[in-house]
């Protein structure tokens, strides 16, 4: 085994429990792919198999120390890539050897790694970080660079066990690429919690943690998925039956205390005519009301738990099901001409954005991915579409058209509103109370959050609230643009805002190197842009 999981269990230092009885067994060489909920904990399992955290209750048994790369770097800042890449006591060592400070201590500290340096540089450009230096700072470094840097760890220690935190978040298009045949090519053992479906598929084992225990499916993302649409199904053909049951319960039990009833009736109409005394009929009326209070019991404890079973089916149901919501169509005619832009460019200072001006034609009910590596000017692109900064050179005309931009830092969101008032704000459909609620449980926003404050929100929950929102509205937009909609999104908040969007008639463009998102809403065309030409 190359790692074990007994028994685990996790509680906040707040008291409450994230998960408990968690039981994993990993052969060497299996590539995990760690799937839940926002919440379930997966970024803290990580963090206890690496050694960062300690677990409540349980034991962690691995065969080597796992390299961990976590999904956050904001505590590296301060630290060189080699205080990250965990060379700089050998380069301090090699540097002094070098220099003339032969001591025992120092060649220990190398021992025999002379190479180090160049081992380190090589594995710097492998990831494309060719102009890093091995002592600059890492809050010099772009997100991209970073995970590129904790990547280069990988090639450079070899480890038998990877543990990777949302690895794909920061990194452009052909970093993904590269990213995914490494991993299919690693000799070790690997655990990743990703949104990241492509990359998911490209392991072989998909594990979802909940708070009761983690459940492990014999194969990648879409076998996942396959087995998860079979257990809806299931569950879909339960509820049928359980409903039918509870209606004939219901029935029955009717029937029953209305045949009581009626033979009650008779029975005290026939000992009134021959001539029972009253003290007798008043017992005789006590045994029949105790009769039937047994036998409304009997009817009343299968219900019960008839209704039990179905609100528990229902339960497992509301997080299992896909949402199937969508936008209404744009009011454009299919084909108009929205935008038209001819040898355009755009100058910071005094350099040109892109090499080569480049020309573009977006029309009424196009389904654009924007592309480009982190640096190609996909922000200024969208700021020059929807007319906020004019080209530097070319021209760019526009048509009149309502247009929604949906940016990485969620600006729609008014962060001193509540999850409630966001919406309630949307309602320009004066829906009902009730009406905005079941839309907020609908996009998992159960009642305990909506006097959750919106600054309070994760990245995903204002995604999802801001589509709940624009249902909500139903005030349909000709033209939706979407920056890096799916970062920071569970697997099921994928599900929903995909489900949300992908039946949108209206033009859409989408700043996005999630392929299997661009794939499931059907994009039909892309805009490829570079730094160096397009």
């Amino acid at each position: 085994m190359s790692i074990i999981l007994k028994d685990l269990t996790y509680i906040h230092p707040d008291r409450e429990l994230l998960f408990q009885n968690i039981n994993l067994n990993v052969n060497n060489g299996n590539k995990i792919g760690l799937v839940g909920n926002n919440g379930a904990g997966k970024s803290t399992l990580l963090q206890i198999i690496s050694g960062v955290l300690q677990p409540t209750m349980g034991e962690v048994i691995v065969s080597s120390d796992p390299y961990y790369i976590p999904q956050h770097f904001g505590q590296f800042n301060e630290k060189t890539v080699a205080q990250a890449l965990g060379i700089d006591v050998k380069l301090k060592a090699l540097q002094a050897i070098i220099g003339g400070d032969a001591s025992l201590e120092n060649f220990t500290v190398l021992d025999d790694d002379w190479d180090i340096e160049e081992k380190a540089l090589a594995a710097l450009d492998y990831w494309g970080l060719h102009n890093i230096d091995l002592y600059q700072r890492l809050d010099e470094l772009s997100g991209g660079e970073k995970t590129k840097v904790f990547l280069t760890g990988i090639k450079l220690h070899n480890p038998e066990i990877v543990l990777l935190d949302e690895p794909t978040n920061h990194l452009d298009w052909d970093s993904r690429q590269q990213l995914y045949k490494f991993v299919e090519a690693y000799n070790g053992t690997f655990i990743i919690v990703s949104h990241d479906r492509v990359l998911l598929n490209r392991l072989n084992l998909t594990c979802e943690l909940g708070q009761n225990g983690i459940e492990v499916f014999g194969g990648n993302y879409d076998f996942y998925k396959e087995q998860k649409e079979g257990k809806l199904d299931a569950l879909k053909a339960q509820q049928d039956e359980k409903e039918k049951a509870l209606r004939k319960a219901n029935k029955i039990a009717r029937e029953a205390i209305e045949r009581k009833q009626k033979q009650d009736s008779k029975g005290a109409k026939k000992k009134e005519k021959e001539g029972v005394a009253r003290i007798m009929m008043n017992t005789i009326r006590n045994r029949a009301e105790q009769s039937g209070a047994k036998l409304k019991d009997v009817h009343a404890d299968k219900i019960e738990k008839l209704r039990t079973e179905l609100t528990q089916i229902r339960g497992d149901l509301s997080v299992t099901q896909e949402l199937q919501l969508g936008f209404g169509n744009s009011q454009l005619h299919t084909g108009k001409i929205l935008v038209s832009a001819r040898e355009i460019n755009f100058r910071y200072a005094s350099e040109n954005l892109w090499q080569k001006p480049f020309d573009f034609v977006i029309s009424s009910g196009d389904k654009i991915v924007v592309r480009g590596e982190n640096g190609s000017g996909k922000t200024t692109l969208i700021k020059l579409i929807l007319g906020v900064i004019p080209p530097s050179e070319g021209s760019l005309e526009r048509a009149e058209f309502k247009s929604l931009y949906l940016d990485q830092e969620y600006s729609i969101i008014d962060n001193n509103l509540t999850v409630f008032e966001q919406v309630q704000k949307f309602n320009t459909r004066k829906l009902l109370e009730h009406e905005v609620k079941t839309l907020l449980h609908r996009f998992l926003f159960p009642s305990d959050t909506w006097n959750k404050p919106c600054s309070k929100l994760s990245g995903g929950e204002k995604m999802k609230l801001i589509f709940c929102s624009l249902i909500v509205d139903n005030n349909t937009p000709d033209m939706i643009i979407l920056d890096e909609p799916t970062n920071n999104l569970d697997i099921q908040s994928l599900e929903i805002v995909t489900s949300a969007i992908k039946g949108y008639k209206g033009t859409l463009l989408v700043v996005s190197h999630d392929q299997y998102f661009i794939d499931e809403i059907g994009v039909d065309s892309v805009l490829e842009l570079s730094k160096k030409s397009i």
